[in-house]
Parts: structure tokens; sequence; C-alpha cells
């Protein structure tokens, strides 16, 4: 019921800053001319922006399927698409996206795959995520520097310290035995201190997990294969994300910059809001878009190119990501 109440809670906050974003956004803009602009847009270069988001969604899924494949986890292609939807979903709607991964492992779990299984899979797409985003935003930077500002070059730089911090920390958590063992004192200590009954048998089962996972940990860093087919298939899922912001510019009318100009500010721009805890990074996105793409867009197209843009490569898949989560909720009720 807690966590109900918080996901409510957070659900809420999101909510309430698309309603401040859409006021700042729309604030001195003729809302007649922004529908006129967004009814008269090329749906050609709609449908592969949204083709492109969606193949965002299946190269998450195949990640997912590939590594449990590779422990030796039964999951049809179906379900990893659910996964990596309600994935998205839980990232969307709470701080610093800390609601995907444990979401996801819970619908694992719920799908009979063993929760030390899921943790490596999620760890392992989640670092080839960091390595991704991290090298594509500092080779995009070369190109792209002039674009940002004090404010946003500051963020750009916190953004890639935290991307870098937690690709470390997941690095030593799916590698580093000492490490794991270490959270697994820490815990016992913590069951202890707030008196838990059946300690011994919850260290035993912790104790168990930790083993599966450590064999499981070696038996990844030991298949490079995976690991090399895992980077690739991410480059494609940031390559054809970070698209989608270059067929919404041609579906306003655009041409002047080519495809390679647009991914990379896309990918500055992801970067430097990739710090922030708010959820979804919703406002900052918006406002960082502004700034960056001011010399794309003339200022009385860009009010539109913002609702357009995160309108496919982010609230599409929110929207699609609530829908497949109700009803796996609804199933759950049902099946209690």
């Amino acid at each position: 019921m807690k966590d109900h109440k918080k996901m409510l809670g957070n659900l809420a906050l999101f909510i309430v800053l698309i309603g401040i974003t859409l006021t700042v956004l729309l604030k001195d803009q003729d809302i007649s001319q922004i529908f006129n602009i967004l009814s008269s847009v090329k749906i050609q270069y709609v449908i592969i922006g949204l083709i492109c988001i969606s193949l965002y969604i299946v190269c998450e899924a195949v990640n997912i399927g590939r590594t449990l494949k590779s422990l030796n986890e039964k999951s049809t292609f179906m379900r990893n698409m659910k996964y990596a939807l309600i994935g998205f979903f839980f990232s969307s709607i709470t701080p610093a996206a800390s609601g995907g991964q444990p979401m996801q492992i819970y619908y694992m779990h719920k799908d009979k795959i063993s929760v030390s299984n899921s943790t490596i899979t999620l760890l392992i797409n989640l670092s080839s995520m960091q390595i991704v985003t991290i090298s594509f935003a500092l080779i995009s930077l070369v190109f792209n520097y002039v674009y940002l500002n004090g404010v946003l070059i500051t963020f750009f730089i916190v953004g890639i310290l935290l991307n870098l911090s937690a690709l470390i920390l997941l690095l030593i958590g799916i590698f580093s035995k000492r490490m794991t063992n270490g959270l697994i004192n820490f815990s016992i200590k913590v069951m202890k201190f707030f008196k838990m009954k059946n300690i011994e048998a919850k260290k035993e089962k912790l104790q168990r997990e930790l083993g599966k996972y450590q064999e499981n940990a070696d038996y990844i860093k030991n298949s490079k294969k995976l690991l090399i087919k895992t980077l690739i298939t991410t480059l494609i899922q940031f390559t054809s994300y970070y698209s989608v912001t270059y067929w919404t510019y041609r579906a306003l009318g655009f041409s002047e910059h080519n495809i390679f100009t647009i991914i990379t500010m896309q990918s500055v721009l992801f970067a430097t809001v990739s710090g922030i805890p708010s959820p979804g990074a919703v406002g900052v996105t918006e406002g960082a878009f502004i700034e960056i793409f001011k010399s794309v867009y003339p200022q009385s197209i860009m009010s539109s190119a913002v609702l357009l843009n995160r309108g496919i490569n982010f609230y599409f898949v929110v929207i699609i990501g609530a829908i497949v989560t109700l009803v796996n909720q609804f199933k759950g009720y049902k099946e209690n």
C-alpha cells in the first residue's frame, strides 16, 4: 500500500510538471497557430519518427531477451517488450529514473525469472546504455559545443559525471565479489538492527542468490560475444532514439541541417538533462531543447517543434508503457 501511495505521488508530480511545462511553453503563444503548424506536418516523417522510437523499445527488448536466454531463462519477445515498456514508464515517472529497473525485476519475478538472473540482465543492459550515452555525447560535443551556454555546459558536465559514476558502480556491482558480499553483510546488519525474524533463513537465501548471481556474473564477463552484441544493439537503439529529432525536424518542413548534425545535437541534449533528478527530466528537457536548437528552428516554430519532438520520443512511449502496466496490473488482480 505504501509503494502504491508513493507511486501515485510520483505520478501526480509528473503530471504537475507536465502542466507547468506546457504553461511556460505556451505562454504568450498563439495556440491556434501552433495547432495549424502541427496539423500541417508531413505525416510520412512523423510515421518514421514513430517507427524509430518503437525500434528503441524493440532494441531494449532484444538485449533483455538475449541475456536472459544466455542465462537459461525462458522469455518470449512479447514479454521482453513488456519489460522494456514498463521500465520506460516507471523510469519516466520516478525521480532520477529510479523506479524502472526495480519494477522490471518485479514483473520478471512474477513471470518466474529468478531475481539474480533478472538483476544481472538489467545491470548489463544499463551498463551498455551508460557506455553508449557517454561515448556518443562526448564525440557529439566536439561538433556542437557552440550551442551550449554556461548553464548548459555545467549541466552537461554534471550529467556526464553522474553517468560515469553510475557506470563505475554498475561495473563494480556486476563483477566485484567483495562489493556484493559487503552488501549482503550490510543487509544482515540492518535486519538485526530492526530485530527482524528468521534472519538466518533470510541470510541463507541471500547467500544462495548471491552465489548464483556471482556465477552468472563470471559467465557474462567471459561471454565477450554477448557483451559486444549488447553494445552494438544499444548503439542502434540510441541512434534510433536520437534520430527522432531529425524526423520531427523534417516533418515540420525543414531540411537545411543533415541527419548527422541533428542526431549529435540531440545526443548532447540527452546527456545535458540526464543528471536532472526530476521525473522524466520534464521541463528541463524542453528548456534545453529550446536553447540548443534555437539556431535550427525559427522562434515562431519552436513551441511546435518541442511539442512534436517530445510527443513522439517521450510521451508516446510513456502512454504505451502506462497502458501495458495497467493491463498487467489488472491481470494480476484477476489472478489473485
